[in-house]
């Protein structure tokens, strides 16, 4: 079977246009895109109704995101092993690391990611004061949750390139950081809570 009509991961750094360019190629045949920015329990489940509507002839459903919740991928796995009759299922993601290794397991993965470069911030943590953290936090307030990581890396590259030897409480707040991004929290809460850590006493 082509790529085209078969199952499988696309890890691409446009989401909605590979849900456009999918839904293209594949004309005539039955489309069925559930695309989301948070992709959650529910949008899987609707997909998973979708899949036991019988078809005559191939039908795709598309599992699109910028982020992907534990539980959605968890209530996916049977039906991706196991999809039912002329059924076809391709999910569009922007990072592998958006996936859960079990669900990478039951499908071929196509990248098609241009290898960005990272990000510089102009912010320096070894001199960060008080207003300089409030302006950088004001600047970054509206990052998208599936940009935050990237930014919170930034951050931690950026202490290891003006050779910061970081202290247990700032490695922690890293730490800490990613997991609180993961839940949804507010990027200013998580940005505050992180460079606190760094003012200059």
């Amino acid at each position: 079977m082509s790529e085209l009509t078969s199952s499988h991961i696309i890890i691409s750094d446009s989401v909605e246009e590979e849900v456009q360019v999918l839904k293209d190629k594949l004309y005539p045949q039955r489309v069925v895109p559930f695309y989301k920015d948070d992709f959650l329990i529910d949008d899987a489940r609707l997909a998973i109704k979708e899949a036991y509507i019988a078809e005559a002839k191939v039908k795709t459903i598309i599992l699109a995101g910028k982020t992907f919740n534990e539980a959605s991928q968890n209530a996916l796995l049977k039906v991706l092993e196991e999809p039912p009759l002329n059924i076809d299922f391709v999910i569009i993601a922007e990072s592998k690391s958006a996936l859960l290794p079990t669900v990478r397991s039951r499908l071929p993965l196509i990248s098609r990611t241009k290898k960005k470069e990272a990000l510089v911030l102009e912010l320096s943590l070894k001199k960060l004061e008080l207003s300089s953290l409030f302006d950088f936090i004001k600047e970054h307030e509206r990052t998208p949750k599936h940009e935050a990581k990237e930014l919170i890396q930034a951050l931690y590259n950026k202490a290891m390139e003006e050779e910061i030897m970081l202290n247990v409480a700032q490695l922690n707040s890293f730490e800490m950081a990613y997991k609180l991004v993961g839940l949804n929290a507010r990027i200013n809460s998580v940005l505050s809570m992180l460079l606190m850590k760094f003012i200059r006493r």
